[in-house]
């Protein structure tokens, strides 16, 4: 039962998580190699919005970076970080393990494998539009995989799935070390730098369509924040609450499976966002789904924005990939809540 106390420290936190999430927005938009000042970029904003007919703003070099390049890297980033955040929540809760990531089950290893046989195969040059399909392809490639070698007599039984999971994220693995063997320079360059994430995305509609499949599938997960607060419980218990658990699983991996493989396909292997950021809220805050998910998916969001920014700024005009700003940021934060022990990680 919720009381009227708790509802009050959700919303004050969800506030905080939505200002947050703006500030490093607005970062994001003003610092670069060249730098916007805030004015200058709400300026360009609200001309876009309100004025867009008399002002020709794509002629201007500020309206270009901003329009062009920053805000549909901004969109990505957010997106991108919501869906990896929320595939984290679903899995942990479903598996009942705080360990489990949404690259656990083999999703991300599927995708780079699959993109690492388009590039060697030499076809990302002739359609630059193949990565990212080819991304997606692996990603719901592996789940299908994976899905049909754990069920048994149409039920899927978690051990079995997370083992399942961790054997096609090796086989992946050992497959993308066989075509980095293969590769040539350039081939081998492009394999590592998708592989260790980036969010160079830029066209506007391939994001658009991305933003949306995330966010409906977000907005879904919502529906079942009572049913994985069930399954934390036990599936025995799940069962006494009225939960059609086999039913309830099913639809909760092919929901995590989608977001990541769509989260994948558009940004690339971006590691730790979806095991730290669920640990974060659920060991600070709450550990109620029904809090845990939007605050997870803006917490997510807030953090792979940040990332970025420090990606494409630590060492300007070159840019690192946004996955090793992640990894050591994240390593770092949660080496320290362990060993600090301030938090008590719980379910």
């Amino acid at each position: 039962m919720i009381t009227s106390n708790k509802i009050k420290r959700w919303i004050g936190w969800l506030i905080i998580l939505v200002i947050l999430l703006l500030g490093i927005s607005f970062l994001s938009l003003m610092i670069g190699p060249v730098r916007i000042p805030l004015t200058k970029s709400i300026s360009l904003l609200a001309q876009k919005l309100c004025f867009w007919k008399s002002y020709p703003l794509e002629n201007t070099p500020a309206a270009v970076i901003l329009f062009k390049i920053r805000i549909p890297r901004l969109i990505l980033g957010m997106v991108v970080g919501a869906a990896l955040s929320s595939a984290g929540v679903i899995l942990q809760g479903m598996f009942r393990n705080p360990l489990v990531e949404p690259y656990t089950l083999g999703i991300s290893g599927g995708a780079a494998a699959t993109v690492g046989l388009v590039i060697v195969a030499g076809l990302s040059g002739m359609f630059p539009q193949i990565i990212p399909l080819a991304g997606f392809a692996g990603a719901i490639g592996a789940t299908i995989l994976v899905y049909f070698i754990a069920s048994s007599g149409g039920r899927l039984t978690i051990p079995t799935l997370l083992l399942t999971g961790v054997i096609v994220s090796f086989l992946s693995s050992s497959l993308i070390m066989l075509l980095m063997s293969l590769a040539k320079g350039e081939e081998l360059h492009g394999i590592m730098f998708w592989i260790m994430g980036n969010l160079q995305e830029t066209n506007l509609s391939f994001i658009i369509t991305v933003s949306l499949i995330i966010l409906t599938g977000i907005f879904i997960s919502f529906l079942f924040a009572r049913d994985l607060n069930a399954l934390v419980l036990g599936e025995e218990e799940a069962t006494h609450l009225g939960i059609e658990v086999e039913r309830t699983k099913k639809i909760l991996f092919i929901l995590a499976s989608l977001l990541t493989g769509v989260a994948v396909s558009a940004s690339g292997v971006i590691g730790f966002v979806g095991l730290m950021i669920p640990h974060l809220i659920r060991g600070i805050i709450d550990a109620d789904h029904r809090f845990l998910l939007p605050a997870s998916a803006l917490l997510g969001a807030s953090f792979l924005v940040g990332a970025d920014l420090i990606a494409r700024t630590i060492i300007s005009p070159r840019e690192l990939p946004v996955g090793v700003i992640t990894g050591i940021i994240g390593g770092i934060i949660f080496i320290y809540i362990i060993r600090k022990r301030k938090v008590e990680f719980r379910w």
